[in-house]
């Protein structure tokens, strides 16, 4: 199964009348993912509750789109991101209940017309996860990426694939050089090599890479490959993509070497890191700071990972580049 990059689309929330607007954008991006009248209603409603549902509670915030493709199974993503005080999880799941006035049914509904529903919720603010599948079944896969242009450019320089074997799988981040058009055609040169054949070694892929990236302005480049079957994974990076295990006793940082794929670097050397079966991988462009630390936030890393990725996000960004922040759990290639 392969995973390919979409963009987070973001719409702002801080006014009663976004709330119709949330739902008529999910509910036209439902029926263009081949939702029938059924599911793409069930898909505007969440997009209504979980947006009544910042507005109540924190008074502004946003809700992150994401067009999904697990196992063939067309799916939205859908994902409101606050800076209020948070919530009390268990009272708002309860029908009825509200603090705000109002019929209180938000919550409780979100969760049961969505095939994936998880939140996570502190003095920090609050990030509400739905996922909405065509046919209201999907193999959801425990990933989650959190992938944003620098001002909303149609173009995107980050670009990432995942490609999920039995008891294997290949993940890919690269950051093209600046922002902007050439930046993104640099980038989606070296995932459309990756893409043919993602379980190649590590070394031989990232010569393919550099390859097909030659005459593009280049990139940061990373490929984290999993062994179910060894229980360990290959790592090979050029460039600053970041990257960490989560999980054990301490993060555990992923090494890569300085230099350009498409340009120039000196080697591109492959670490090995062994019993990494149930951590998570955080792989990240440098559009993300790098000092942040799960351990600040009880409990986040117990949540999905697109809560985590949406978290991060929030948080970290520095807002002056193209981000993508791709979280996968690796205890779903043993699923």
């Amino acid at each position: 199964m392969s995973l390919s990059a979409s963009l987070t689309q973001v719409l702002r929330l801080d006014d009663a009348s976004q709330v119709g607007h949330a739902r008529r954008v999910v509910q036209k991006l439902a029926e263009q993912q081949g939702f029938d009248a059924a599911d793409a209603g069930r898909a505007a409603l969440v997009a209504t509750e979980l947006a009544s549902n910042v507005l109540k509670h924190a008074a502004c915030g946003e809700l992150h789109l994401r067009v999904l493709a697990h196992g063939g199974q067309p799916g939205i993503e859908l994902l409101t991101v606050d800076r209020g005080h948070g919530f009390d999880l268990a009272n708002c799941l309860i029908d009825g209940y509200s603090t705000g006035g109002t019929q209180g049914i938000g919550l409780g509904a979100v969760s049961r017309l969505a095939q994936v529903f998880d939140v996570h919720t502190d003095a920090h603010g609050a990030v509400v996860l739905a996922r909405v599948y065509k046919g209201g079944t999907a193999n959801d896969i425990r990933l989650g990426v959190s992938q944003h242009s620098l001002h909303d450019d149609p173009a995107c320089g980050d670009t990432w694939h995942v490609t999920l074997g039995e008891q294997r799988v290949s993940a890919l981040l690269i950051d093209g050089l600046g922002h902007g058009e050439e930046a993104e055609r640099a980038a989606k040169a070296g995932a459309q090599a990756f893409a043919q054949s993602p379980f190649s070694a590590p070394q031989y892929l990232l010569g393919e890479l550099h390859q097909a990236m030659n005459g593009t302005r280049g990139g940061a480049v990373a490929i984290a490959q999993y062994e179910g079957a060894r229980d360990s994974i290959a790592f090979i990076g050029i460039g600053n993509i970041g990257a960490t295990l989560v999980g054990g006793e301490r993060p555990r940082g992923l090494a890569s070497h300085p230099g350009i794929v498409g340009g120039q670097y000196r080697k591109g050397q492959v670490f090995d890191y062994a019993h990494v079966r149930g951590n998570l991988l955080i792989m990240f462009s440098d559009g993300l700071q790098s000092r942040w630390n799960l351990q600040a936030y009880p409990g986040l890393v117990l949540r999905h990972p697109a809560v985590i990725a949406a978290v991060l996000h929030r948080d970290f960004c520095r807002g002056r580049d193209d981000v993508t922040v791709l979280v996968l759990d690796l205890e779903t290639v043993h699923a």
